[in-house]
């Protein structure tokens, strides 16, 4: 038997196990395909594994509700930081968190000693210069590349609620210009300081929301020069504040978690 607690941000949801606290022995890619289930599992986009770092305050692995592990997501690192303080694990405000992508350095914003909102330097994102026209039935897409530890391809389009995510997601996600798959955004310009993003996540599908697709979208709006340095991003589970550091090529996360509630599974 092992405790999990279930967290969402922007409609974002994860299964987080403490691996601390608690001896853990199942495979990862096994538990979190099952935990992800939403017919005979606990139901989630992915699973959030906090562990202990050698050099860092907390580490944390995530994987896909596929089985498969991802470098970061923003969205889960978010619940993991209101994890870590509200389980009273630390009494820290700001503190790092070591993941596939390299270190994340973690600012909580507390109301009455609950974490009301965290902001997430999600370091260095990475422009890949280079501007895919892929053509899918009949159809020319204009994809950009972007890492932020993990992959992403951005598509600017004029009407994204009607947009047929699914559809063309999942083509893009496992193009050829792509060998390890990628995440893919379709994001709409509102004006100079909001956009309005839909996400088809590699290894889950369309979600609510995704933190580094966020970041990613940001980066080439604000290259392109269809938006200023900060961004509200507008996703179908709520709001992100984006603020991109141009003299230190950092992006700042800042979004709000929330726990659903906490359970038990006793067997497998």
């Amino acid at each position: 038997m092992f405790s999990f607690s279930k967290m969402q941000g922007t409609g974002n949801d994860f299964v987080v196990i403490d691996c601390i606290e608690n001896q853990f022995e199942y495979s990862l890619p096994v538990i979190s395909e099952y935990l992800c289930n939403r017919h005979y599992g606990v139901g989630a986009d992915g699973v959030i594994f906090l562990d202990k770092s050698e050099e860092q305050d907390f580490k944390m692995r995530i994987f896909n509700s596929d089985g498969t592990e991802a470098e970061m997501c923003g969205n889960g690192i978010r619940c993991l930081a209101k994890y870590v303080y509200e389980k009273g694990l630390t009494d820290k405000t700001e503190f790092t968190v070591e993941t596939l992508a390299g270190v994340k350095k973690i600012e909580l914003e507390l109301e009455e000693q609950k974490v009301a909102y965290v902001k997430v330097n999600m370091g260095n994102p990475e422009v890949d210069r280079i501007q895919y026209m892929i053509e899918i039935e009949d159809k020319s897409y204009y994809v950009y590349p972007v890492s932020l530890g993990n992959p992403h391809a951005v598509c600017f389009v004029k009407d994204v609620e009607n947009f047929e995510v699914a559809k063309v997601g999942a083509i893009l996600e496992n193009y050829k210009y792509f060998p390890n798959k990628t995440n893919v955004e379709f994001v709409q310009i509102l004006d100079e300081e909001n956009i309005r993003v839909r996400v088809w996540e590699r290894g889950v599908g369309e979600t609510n929301g995704c933190g580094t697709g966020a970041c990613a979208s940001c980066m080439i709006a604000i290259q392109e020069k269809y938006t200023k340095n900060d961004v509200t991003v507008n996703l179908k589970g709520g709001k992100l504040q984006i603020h991109y550091d141009k003299e230190k090529n950092e992006m700042i996360l800042k979004g709000e978690a929330e726990k659903v509630f906490d359970g038990k599974i006793e067997r497998m």
